[in-house]
């Protein structure tokens, strides 16, 4: 073999001699369990490879690939940060600063704590006609509207933005101020996934271009609002996705497609009021998918926007985009996704779901007469996204795991995300359950600490969630010693954490005697004395894949039950 390493070539293996050692490396478990169904429907291959994917797609994949890369409404990604204050001094203040680190498009959502009077919005026009601008309103008749007829006639062509609006907003005299949006955010805050929002979108653009005069003078006009979530090669797929799905559409009402603006926003449908910086992570996963997908537009929501954001927080929420700009590279390459086996399947699988959907949406009489049934699938899939996140097969770190207990809930509460809704919202009402109950939980650790250690550092991650921090027994290596510190333990609730055998020794003997104000569980599941134990008074189960909301909430019911 050549000592040069450039010449060095090392021979290809083929799908079936992977598939082969792969099948080994599972020890019988078997190959199917390496596909992975997302929550779109969409089954994921454990490997994909050229010869797959020109199977799958054939000739369409080079018109997918064209597609995505023709259909791009600008060069690069904007930084849209969102301006707040408390005050106007305080707004005027960020917006000048955010202005001097880089905000290319400034960001309002109209729900201010303080009104707007003339003054307010005469300063406020001065910055249009210099700066791109994305407004977040209620409807045509929102305060912050009043800043355009404050704006002289002569300079009013020269205003470009985006204005997102429930109804309809007619700004004649703007021509570069696009006010049609298909807004997926509200469907994607209710939990919709992928294939939903990009239906979803369709079917907005589908009633809007019903009302315009043609396609073309509504596509001047148009432009789609998405939120990224954390799932960062399922959010990438998407954005590409819906370039594809822009130029059916526009073939579907007999037009020659347009490209237009993708506006995208960081989602906080995953973002958790414990654990804060937990969510400065899930911005910077969310913001780079968003940039290598397409996004024109761009919003980072500061770590703490659940509460209170501050000048630090909004700050690094913008640097997050700077650095994307600036430092990684990835905007100097056109469609850096391109050509990824797995990505390039992943897309073309979203363009033919949703699709799907959206004809369904338009056989059924457009998106209002679909309101209902679409309400109800999605309703669907978010009960499937909170299962999965109370039993853990989803995780949300700082949260439902590693979660820490000594994190407090703050009090403030962001008007703009109440409405969302999010994957933390159960286990931070579980900590403020707990919190008002003032329970005293407790683990008996039996054995050898070798032994039970594994079962008493899960039983105390599972009450960290909830915001507690069990104490434990120590060591106790006898029945009888287990049985003394029980009759003599100031707790509501404790867990015994042991090995299989010696749980099944400790149960019965403890159930003996055990004080009527102690709620006792076992840590592990015993199927076959499990009957037996809550008979003779047991209380349950702690256990791997066990329903966290509801266990827990059971815990808190029985502990209320013995003390009455």
């Amino acid at each position: 073999m050549s000592t040069n390493m450039k010449e060095i070539q090392f021979p290809a293996a083929s799908y079936e001699q992977w598939k082969e050692q792969a099948i080994a490396a599972l020890k019988g478990k078997p190959f199917e369990s390496l596909f992975t169904k997302t929550i779109e429907g969409v089954t994921l291959e454990p490997l994909y490879t050229q010869e797959m994917l020109v199977e799958k797609l054939g000739e369409q994949l080079e018109k997918q690939v064209a597609t995505i890369r023709t259909l791009s409404a600008t060069n690069g990604l904007q930084i849209a940060q969102q301006i707040t204050g408390d005050s106007p001094e305080k707004f005027f203040a960020h917006l000048d600063d955010s202005l001097a680190r880089g905000n290319k498009v400034i960001t309002i959502d109209s729900r201010l704590p303080f009104a707007l009077d003339e003054q307010i919005i005469a300063k406020l026009s001065s910055y249009l006609t210099e700066y791109s601008f994305k407004f977040i309103v209620e409807n045509a008749n929102d305060p912050i509207l009043a800043v355009f007829n404050a704006i002289e006639e002569g300079k009013r062509t020269n205003v470009e933005g985006y204005i997102l609006s429930n109804d309809a907003i007619d700004l004649a005299d703007y021509p570069n101020v696009r006010t049609s949006v298909a807004n997926t955010v509200p469907y994607h805050n209710d939990g919709a996934n992928a294939v939903q929002e990009l239906a979803i979108a369709l079917a907005l653009a589908a009633k809007q271009v019903k009302a315009a005069a043609s396609y073309e003078a509504f596509a001047s006009k148009f432009f789609v609002n998405f939120a990224i979530d954390t799932q960062f090669f399922a959010e990438i797929a998407k954005l590409r996705a819906f370039k594809v799905l822009w130029k059916a559409f526009a073939n579907g009402v007999g037009a020659e497609a347009i490209a237009v603006p993708i506006v995208a926003e960081t989602s906080v449908r995953s973002f958790s009021k414990v654990d804060v910086y937990v969510n400065l992570l899930r911005a910077g996963n969310e913001a780079f998918a968003g940039a290598i997908g397409g996004a024109d537009v761009f919003t980072v929501h500061p770590h703490d926007v659940l509460s209170k954001p501050t000048t630090t927080s909004t700050r690094i929420a913008q640097n997050v985009l700077l650095v994307i700009n600036e430092e990684s590279q990835v905007l100097n390459v056109l469609d850096p996704a391109g050509g990824s086996y797995f990505i390039e399947s992943l897309t073309a699988d979203y363009v033919k779901a949703a699709w799907a959907l959206f004809l369904e949406i338009e056989e059924a009489g457009g998106i209002d007469a679909y309101a209902d049934t679409l309400a109800a699938q999605i309703a669907d899939v978010y009960a499937q996204r909170i299962k999965a996140v109370e039993t853990r097969k989803h995780s949300l770190i700082g949260t439902n795991i590693y979660a820490n207990p000594a994190d407090e809930l703050p009090t403030e509460e962001n008007v703009q995300f109440t409405d969302v809704k999010r994957l933390a919202i159960p286990f931070e009402n579980l900590r403020k359950e707990f919190a008002a109950a003032n329970a005293k939980i407790a683990i008996l650790t039996f054995g050898e600490l070798k032994n039970f250690k594994p079962r008493a550092d899960f039983v105390a991650g599972f009450f960290n969630t909830a915001g507690i921090t069990p104490e434990q027994s120590g060591a106790i290596d006898t029945i009888d010693a287990a049985k003394a510190w029980l009759a003599q333990a100031d707790f509501n609730y404790v867990c015994i954490a042991a090995t299989d055998d010696d749980t099944k020794a400790l149960v019965p003997a403890l159930l003996e005697d055990k004080p009527a104000h102690i709620v006792l569980d076992a840590a592990g599941k015993f199927k076959e004395e499990a009957d037996t134990w809550t008979a003779q008074g047991l209380n349950g189960f702690i256990f791997a894949g066990q329903n966290i909301i509801e266990k827990l909430n059971a815990v808190t019911a029985s502990m209320k039950e013995v003390q009455r």
